[in-house]
Protein backbone atom coordinates (compact mmCIF):
# COMPACT_ATOMS: atom_id res chain seq x y z
CA UNK A 1 0.00 0.00 0.00
CA UNK A 2 2.87 2.37 0.74
CA UNK A 3 4.41 1.85 -2.68
CA UNK A 4 1.19 3.23 -4.19
CA UNK A 5 1.38 6.24 -1.88
CA UNK A 6 5.01 6.91 -2.79
CA UNK A 7 4.26 6.59 -6.51
CA UNK A 8 1.26 8.92 -6.21
CA UNK A 9 3.33 11.56 -4.44
CA UNK A 10 6.01 11.22 -7.12
CA UNK A 11 3.47 11.84 -9.89
CA UNK A 12 1.96 14.76 -7.98
CA UNK A 13 5.43 16.21 -7.48
CA UNK A 14 6.13 15.96 -11.21
CA UNK A 15 2.80 17.66 -11.97
CA UNK A 16 3.74 20.35 -9.46
CA UNK A 17 7.07 20.92 -11.18
CA UNK A 18 5.29 21.46 -14.49
CA UNK A 19 3.21 24.34 -13.13
CA UNK A 20 4.20 27.86 -14.16
CA UNK A 21 3.30 29.71 -10.95
CA UNK A 22 4.10 29.00 -7.32
CA UNK A 23 0.45 29.25 -6.26
CA UNK A 24 -0.57 26.84 -9.01
CA UNK A 25 2.16 24.44 -7.93
CA UNK A 26 1.08 24.53 -4.28
CA UNK A 27 -2.58 24.04 -5.15
CA UNK A 28 -1.72 21.24 -7.56
CA UNK A 29 0.30 19.45 -4.91
CA UNK A 30 -2.44 19.85 -2.30
CA UNK A 31 -5.43 18.95 -4.49
CA UNK A 32 -3.78 16.30 -6.68
CA UNK A 33 -1.31 14.91 -4.17
CA UNK A 34 -1.98 15.35 -0.49
CA UNK A 35 -5.79 15.39 -0.36
CA UNK A 36 -6.46 12.23 -2.45
CA UNK A 37 -3.55 10.43 -0.81
CA UNK A 38 -4.80 11.16 2.70
CA UNK A 39 -8.28 9.95 1.71
CA UNK A 40 -6.79 6.79 0.19
CA UNK A 41 -4.67 6.00 3.24
CA UNK A 42 -7.57 6.68 5.60
CA UNK A 43 -9.97 4.44 3.65
CA UNK A 44 -7.56 1.58 3.14
CA UNK A 45 -6.25 1.85 6.70
CA UNK A 46 -9.70 1.29 8.21
CA UNK A 47 -9.49 -2.54 8.36
CA UNK A 48 -6.14 -2.33 10.14
CA UNK A 49 -7.55 0.17 12.65
CA UNK A 50 -10.50 -2.13 13.31
CA UNK A 51 -8.18 -5.09 13.86
CA UNK A 52 -6.01 -3.09 16.25
CA UNK A 53 -8.98 -1.90 18.28
CA UNK A 54 -10.47 -5.40 18.42
CA UNK A 55 -7.12 -6.83 19.50
CA UNK A 56 -6.73 -4.10 22.11
CA UNK A 57 -10.21 -4.64 23.55
CA UNK A 58 -9.65 -8.39 23.56
CA UNK A 59 -6.31 -8.07 25.36
CA UNK A 60 -7.82 -5.69 27.93
CA UNK A 61 -10.70 -8.05 28.63
CA UNK A 62 -8.58 -11.17 29.14
CA UNK A 63 -7.42 -11.65 32.68
CA UNK A 64 -9.93 -9.43 34.44
CA UNK A 65 -12.66 -11.84 35.42
CA UNK A 66 -11.51 -15.17 34.08
CA UNK A 67 -11.25 -16.69 37.57
CA UNK A 68 -7.75 -17.91 36.72
CA UNK A 69 -6.49 -17.04 40.20
CA UNK A 70 -8.59 -19.64 42.01
CA UNK A 71 -6.81 -22.64 43.36
CA UNK A 72 -7.48 -26.27 42.54
CA UNK A 73 -9.42 -26.73 45.79
CA UNK A 74 -12.08 -24.17 44.93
Amino acid sequence: MYIIAIAWLYVALLATAAETTIIGAVLTFIFYGVAPLSLFLWLFGTPARRRRSAQRSLSEGVGKHDRGDTGSDQ
